[in-house]
């Protein structure tokens, strides 16, 4: 199993693990990792070991740009994208995302 899996495999367990109902998100041929849902809100969370390429950046931020509505958008990494905010995309890392008591 590749790293990336198992970083989804993670964040779907924990997501899972706090109530959340979890399911890929599409939009036209886009995809969305996670889209969780509780209690009427929902979150939109892309998981990604790391952004070493402009092409990785644009692949994993442009779905979740496209997204309309105003609930939160994660980007879920172990690279320095975590603690940065593009156009209202908030990366985190996953030890901060495993460790975050809200969202």
């Amino acid at each position: 199993m590749s790293v990336s899996k198992i970083l989804k495999n993670i964040v779907h367990n924990k997501l899972v693990s706090r109530g959340y109902k979890v399911y890929v998100g599409k939009l036209d041929t886009k995809e969305v990792d996670f889209v969780a849902e509780k209690n009427g809100e929902k979150l939109y969370i892309q998981v990604c070991l790391e952004f070493t390429t402009e092409d990785t950046y644009k692949r994993e931020v442009t779905p979740l740009k496209e997204i309309k509505d105003n609930y939160p958008k994660y980007v879920v990494s172990l690279d320095n994208f975590a603690n940065r905010n593009d156009e209202g995309i908030i990366g985190i890392s996953l030890k901060d995302f495993l460790l975050k008591k809200t969202f």
